[in-house]
């Protein structure tokens, strides 16, 4: 599932592309996606785009009259490519260009999304209740420690949890909680503030260092095949099961956490 690094490399890929230019027309081919796409997402045509920007795992080609919000899902991928090129299998919908560019939205599982925010409208049911980004100064270790306080739930589901923070996925949750030496099974408001200094600091870190390493990517995005993949990253545990952890040569556990595979040094992180 792209996580946010992903979703910021690929908003940092089609942003020149797509940024001042004229939405032609947009094609909707299949409007089923994870929310049936609205009609309202055609009021885009004939507008400039002003700014793609990101706002936790959700991409905004900004425009003035209201923003057209996107979603990767599961399995999608966008790219940039020349307007006439054959559509794929999965493309579901195609972003005209008056460059003669179009942008695209592939989506296999179709858990993905295409979404209207009118601009200056009440914002969307799913952007109401987010927490702050993550490689913000909105996000800081008070901030974790104080929502923490008496909760019982494993540190890692916490950190997770978009309402405390948005973008900390699956596989960069059990890598900041590995840096930090911290058990993902501990209980949220067992960690003490001193420990949640360094997890914030971890967080950072490790969320930089993959949009950092996605960079590398966007030489390759105007291509038919150009949307970023995974990108290569050194993992310390994301899975890496009964292998002998970096540090101390301890086999890896896995156990599922929050319905999600949770990797983890018994030795390392307490």
């Amino acid at each position: 599932m792209p996580e946010l690094p992903e979703v910021e490399v690929t908003r940092m890929g089609i942003a020149p592309f797509v940024e001042g230019q004229i939405i032609t027309r947009i094609l909707v081919h299949q409007r089923q996606m994870r929310w049936p796409i609205p009609e309202q997402v055609h009021l885009a045509e004939g507008q400039t785009v002003l700014s793609v920007t990101r706002r936790a795992k959700y991409l905004f080609i900004n425009t003035a009259v209201g923003a057209l919000m996107l979603h990767l899902g599961m399995s999608g991928k966008m790219r940039v490519v020349d307007k006439a090129l054959e559509r794929k299998k999965h493309d579901h919908v195609e972003i005209e260009l008056a460059s003669g560019k179009k942008l695209v939205l592939n989506d296999a599982r179709r858990f993905g999304s295409c979404l209207w925010q009118q601009a200056g409208g009440e914002p969307l049911t799913l952007l109401q209740k987010l927490g702050p980004e993550p490689l913000t100064d909105e996000f800081d270790s008070q901030r974790l420690f104080t929502l923490s306080r008496n909760r019982q739930m494993p540190i890692k589901a916490f950190i997770m949890d978009n309402a405390v923070v948005v973008g900390v996925g699956n596989i960069y949750a059990n890598e900041s909680l590995f840096k930090s030496g911290i058990d993902p099974r501990r209980a949220a408001g067992k960690v003490s503030k001193k420990r949640y200094e360094r997890l914030t600091q971890n967080i950072k870190l490790v969320l930089a260092s993959a949009i950092e390493q996605g960079g590398t990517t966007l030489r390759d995005f105007a291509q038919a095949d150009g949307s970023p993949g995974y990108f290569a990253q050194q993992l310390h545990v994301y899975g890496r099961t009964h292998e002998p952890c970096d540090v101390c040569q301890t086999p890896i556990r896995n156990k599922v956490i929050g319905q999600r595979n949770t990797f983890f040094c018994i030795k390392c992180q307490k």
